[in-house]
């Protein structure tokens, strides 16, 4: 082989080298969009934390909210239920929205997990809590062209309020697990839900909650067997995921009952009488409403909230209850990404 084709041949090989690095270098398609882990140009990253400080009738306090993924477009900020809960139980999320490319935010409420506690009841308000969001959506440059709203439970209550003052600044709008009444939430629980359950182990909770002794310790252990397994996360307690063990355990209990009361059976505290029923188609937005078959809420009903409002879905979870981002995960997420997705692409409607 002569001097000119051994040079030949290397630069054939050198081309095919370099071929070959950039078709592996190269990201896989997906629907990920570039700049999806792009960091925030600051001096000292915090995993993309940020504190938003928050005005209330009774002073300053903080909000603490972190982002996971950065889209454009869409950018899906959680409200966790309760209430007093706080977004942990949210973290199930991690393993489906990054891979689609959506942006999400954590978020805990005043008083709840990682933001301030004021202990002071006066501001366990539903208006209030509206205008708090609004403030953390302006913190975070949140709008029409990128901003979707998903309440959970007590966040769905949250989600609509605010919803009915602001949907101007909303692309989209997800109630997940949550009536547009409490009444007949009430009405749900006495009628169908203590129907279900052992008439004696029922007695025994009614005789318990007659008294006001809500610190019994046999009220716990009768409603978790007997309630919270069948219509709050369908999994034998040994077996609950960790991020609801870890929320559950730092609920703010004052939050709790001042807005839902002591009992599981219904709501008695400030949101007792709440109902937007007549309200609902006030909503242009695209909404999704999601109901689960063993909910603690009524699944018709939020299939009927979906009709109501001017542009509604509905995702069933036929394996789920409450928590149906956990005992209904593929019906749940699946939905939940193709409506968020389909609603980017301009629809307002979406088949589910």
């Amino acid at each position: 082989m002569s001097f000119y084709q051994s040079k030949q041949l290397l630069t054939i090989c050198i081309s095919l080298f370099f071929a070959f690095s950039c078709q592996q270098s190269a990201p896989p398609a997906s629907g990920v969009p570039a700049g999806y882990f792009k960091n925030d140009p600051v001096a000292v990253q915090t995993g993309n934390i940020k504190v938003i400080p928050i005005e209330t009738p009774k002073g300053k306090f903080n909000i603490w909210t972190k982002r996971v993924g950065n889209n454009p477009t869409i950018k899906v900020l959680l409200l966790n239920g309760g209430p007093g809960a706080t977004h942990e139980y949210f973290e199930c999320m991690e393993n489906f929205l990054p891979a689609e490319g959506i942006e999400f935010i954590y978020y805990d409420q005043l008083g709840c997990g990682n933001s301030d506690n004021p202990k002071d009841t006066s501001l366990w308000d539903l208006p209030r809590f509206v205008e708090e969001v609004e403030q953390v959506r302006t913190a975070l440059q949140l709008d029409s062209s990128n901003f979707y709203l998903l309440g959970h439970s007590w966040g769905g209550i949250l989600a609509m309020q605010y919803a009915l003052k602001y949907q101007h600044h909303l692309k989209g709008l997800i109630i997940s697990n949550m009536m547009a009444s409490c009444p007949e939430y009430g009405q749900y629980a006495e009628n169908v839900l203590s129907k279900q359950m052992d008439p004696k182990v029922l007695d025994t909770i009614r005789q318990i909650e007659k008294k006001g002794d809500f610190n019994n310790p046999r009220y716990m252990q009768l409603l978790l067997p007997n309630f919270y397994t069948v219509h709050l996360c369908r999994f034998p307690l040994k077996d609950w995921p960790e991020p609801v063990n870890r929320s559950f355990a730092k609920i703010n209990n004052s939050l709790y009952v001042t807005m839902q009361g002591p009992s599981e059976f219904g709501i008695a505290g400030k949101l007792a009488n709440w109902d937007v029923k007549a309200l609902l188609p006030r909503l242009s937005i695209p909404t999704l409403t999601i109901g689960g078959k063993y909910d603690t809420m009524d699944p018709e009903h939020m299939k009927w909230m979906a009709g109501a409002v001017q542009n509604g879905s509905y995702l069933y979870c036929p394996n789920g209850s409450h928590l149906s981002m956990y005992d209904d995960q593929s019906t749940y997420m699946t939905g939940l990404v193709k409506f968020i997705k389909a609603v980017n692409a301009g629809e307002k409607k979406v088949k589910l």
